[in-house]
């Protein structure tokens, strides 16, 4: 009889294996599709490369997290 299996989300492109990467990879995946929030203004800031963060909004450019502005 099969056995269900708990989800694996966005990780499961990895295949098998990678048991804690994959965990990790899903934790930092799913903050990075968050919308993220402009510390100015308070409406959405997108990520233009690493760190690096513009608000769609009030057009100020800012540093944060690599991937995440909070952690």
């Amino acid at each position: 009889m099969a056995v269900k299996k708990k989800k694996i989300g966005a990780a499961g492109r990895l295949g098998a294996g990678y048991g804690k990467p994959k965990e990790r990879l899903n934790v930092v995946e799913q903050k990075q599709r968050v919308k993220q929030v402009c510390p100015f203004c308070g409406k959405t800031a997108k990520r233009k490369a690493k760190g690096v963060w513009n608000c769609k909004k009030c057009g100020k450019i800012f540093t944060g997290g690599t991937f995440y502005l909070q952690a």
